[in-house]
C-alpha cells in the first residue's frame, strides 16, 4: 500500500460556498487529496458557531469536521484588491465551486463565462436550490425547505399516524446534495483529462433530493398510466420499526421467507407461523406486517444482548439501536478506526470522524485541521504574488 500520490493530489479548489451543501462536497474532495481554498467572510462561514467551540469563537465542533483539511482566506471581494487576488487564485484552479446566486455572482465578475475567460478548462460548479431553468430559480433554499418540498417531510406521518408533516432531523438534504456535488466534481475531472474541457456543472437541491427521495418511493407510480400508488409499502409500514427488549431497543430484518423462518424458531415460538394468513410464502410476504408485530410481542422477553446473540447464530440479521453518544465506543467503529483522537494546534483535542472509503492504492493520510477564518490569506496572497487583500466585510 503506497501513502502517495493520493487520489486527487494536484487539483487545486477555490471553494465560496457557505453552510453544509457546497462544503460537505468540497471536505469530501479534500480528504482525497485535492486542495481546497476556502473563501470566507470576514466572520466565516456560517457553520462556525454551530456547536459549542472548544476555546475560540469561530471554531465550532461541525467546523472542524467539515473544513478540515482546507485553507482559508478571508479576502474583501468587494475591492479591487480582492477582486485581484481572487483573478489570481482562479487563474491556478482546477475547479471553483460556489452558492451564490446567479445574479449576486455576476455581481461579483463571478459569472461561469467570466470565470471561464480567466482559466479556460475551469470546472465551474454552482451548488443551486432549483435548478435554473425552471420557475423556482433564483429562490433560496435551505434543508428544511428541499425536504418540504421533496416530499421527504410527508413520509413520517405515513409510518406514525401522526399527521403533521415533519424533517428528518439532520441535514439530509444538505448533505444528500453535497454527494451528488463531489461525484459530479469528479465527473468533470475525468471528462476534462479526456477531452481537455472544462465546464459549467450544476447541482440543484431540489432535484437532488428528489432523485434520491423517489428512487424506490415513485414505486407504483412510475408506469404510464400507474400500476397501482406511490410509496414503497415496506419503507411506510408502522410496525417494521425498532423494537423493545427487556432493557433497550433493537432492530432486526429478517425480510427474506427463509430468515422469519429461522427467526420464529430460535425466539422459541414457532406457533406464530400456524396462523392461517401465513400458511405458505406468498401469505407471508403479503402479510409481512403480522410478523414484524408477532416479533414485536416477542422481543420484551429477552434483554438485547441476548436477542443478538440468539439471532447471530440464526443467521437473522439484528442490531442494538445506538443513541448518537454511543457511536464512538461502538466495537465495529473502534476496531475500524472511523474515529480517532487529535490535538487542534489552537483548540486542543477533538475526535475526528475520518473517511469511510477504504482505498487499497494508498493509507489514509493525515489531513491538515480546520483553519481560522482567514488563517492563510496573507500566505495565499504572497503565494501568488498580489497585494495582501483586506478582509471581507461583516454580513
Amino acid at each position: 500500500m503506497s501513502a502517495s500520490p493520493r487520489m486527487l493530489e494536484g487539483l487545486r479548489v477555490v471553494d465560496l460556498t457557505t453552510v453544509i451543501f457546497g462544503p460537505y462536497c468540497t471536505q469530501i474532495l479534500a480528504d482525497l487529496g485535492a486542495e481546497v481554498i476556502k473563501v470566507e467572510p470576514a466572520e466565516g462561514d456560517h457553520t462556525r458557531i454551530i456547536g459549542t467551540p472548544a476555546k475560540t469563537p469561530g471554531m465550532s465542533p461541525v467546523h472542524l469536521r467539515l473544513n478540515r483539511g482546507k485553507r482559508s482566506v478571508d479576502w474583501n471581494l468587494k475591492s479591487e484588491e480582492g477582486r485581484t487576488a481572487m483573478r489570481a487564485l482562479l487563474k491556478t484552479a482546477d475547479i471553483f465551486i460556489h452558492n451564490v446566486r446567479s445574479e449576486a455572482i455576476a455581481r461579483a465578475g463571478l459569472s461561469y463565462e467570466e470565470v471561464k475567460a480567466i482559466k479556460a478548462d475551469i470546472l465551474y460548479v454552482h451548488c443551486t436550490g432549483f435548478d435554473q431553468s425552471g420557475p423556482y430559480a433564483g429562490l433560496q433554499a435551505y434543508d428544511d425547505i428541499i425536504q418540504a418540498a421533496a416530499g421527504v417531510a410527508s413520509l413520517p406521518p405515513k409510518v406514525d399516524g401522526n399527521p403533521a408533516p415533519r424533517f428528518v432531523p439532520m441535514t439530509m438534504a444538505d448533505k444528500v446534495s453535497g454527494l451528488h456535488a463531489a461525484y459530479a466534481v469528479m465527473a468533470g475531472v475525468v471528462h476534462r483529462l479526456r477531452t481537455g474541457e472544462g465546464q459549467r456543472i450544476e447541482v440543484p437541491m431540489f432535484e437532488s433530493v428528489t432523485s434520491f427521495n423517489l428512487l424506490e418511493h415513485l414505486c407504483d407510480a412510475t408506469f404510464v398510466p400507474p400500476t397501482g400508488p406511490a410509496l414503497y409499502p415496506r419503507q411506510i409500514d408502522p410496525s417494521r420499526q425498532p423494537m423493545r427488549t427487556r432493557d433497550g431497543w433493537i432492530a432486526i430484518a429478517p425480510y427474506q421467507d427463509a430468515r422469519w423462518l429461522r427467526f420464529f424458531q430460535a425466539a422459541g415460538h414457532p406457533e406464530e407461523l400456524q396462523r392461517p394468513e401465513l400458511a405458505d410464502k406468498d401469505l407471508r410476504r403479503k402479510n409481512m406486517h403480522l410478523m414484524y408485530q408477532a416479533a414485536a410481542r416477542i422481543m420484551p422477553e429477552r434483554g438485547t444482548d441476548e436477542w443478538l446473540d440468539i439471532l447471530r447464530h440464526a443467521n437473522v440479521p439484528a442490531m442494538r439501536v445506538n443513541e448518537v453518544a454511543d457511536l464512538p465506543n461502538d466495537p465495529q467503529l473502534v476496531a475500524s478506526g472511523l474515529f480517532r483522537k487529535r490535538t487542534h494546534p489552537t483548540e486542543g483535542d477533538y475526535l475526528e470522524v475520518a473517511p469511510p472509503v477504504r482505498f487499497s492504492a494508498y493509507d489514509r493520510a493525515e489531513r491538515a485541521h480546520a483553519p481560522h477564518a482567514g488563517e492563510h490569506s496573507a500566505e495565499l496572497a504572497r503565494e501568488l504574488g498580489v497585494p495582501v487583500p483586506t478582509k471581507g466585510e461583516k454580513q
